[in-house]
């Protein structure tokens, strides 16, 4: 039977837990892939393979609106380009929690985010791959 791709963004997968997002920024390496801060950590503990979370600085955006169309863009383009990412991390046996900060100061059209979202989720890829041989 083939394994379907899953387009889901279902809320096992959401970075919700106050405890391991402090683990994430204070234990987890960052990069930066313009207009996103990338910070993510890998973890032993029994969540889901992957888990992510999105978030835009007030100091730009003042108004809720504008944050969270920002957010929602980004889910949107996460959710769309994950699967490869997902299938290396699960093949690593390891659980990755990463978070996607939007460093930019003006609102960004979807093509953009998408492009530089799929460009950070490539990164995080290797990064997994190269993990992975390392632990092996």
């Amino acid at each position: 039977m083939e394994t379907q791709q899953q387009y889901q963004f279902g809320k096992n997968e959401k970075l919700k837990s106050r405890k391991q997002i402090e683990q994430l920024f204070k234990e987890g390496k960052s990069f930066s892939s313009f207009p996103f801060r990338v910070v993510y950590v890998f973890v032993n503990e029994d969540t889901a393979i992957l888990q992510a979370g999105f978030s835009v600085s007030t100091r730009y955006f003042k108004r809720a609106v504008d944050r969270n169309r920002i957010k929602r863009l980004m889910r949107e383009a996460y959710r769309l380009q994950k699967n490869t990412l997902y299938n290396a991390v699960a093949a690593s046996a390891k659980k990755l929690n990463v978070f996607f900060i939007y460093t930019g100061n003006e609102l960004p059209e979807y093509q953009l985010i998408f492009e530089k979202m799929g460009a950070s989720v490539k990164r995080l890829q290797k990064i997994t791959n190269e993990n992975a041989a390392a632990n092996t």
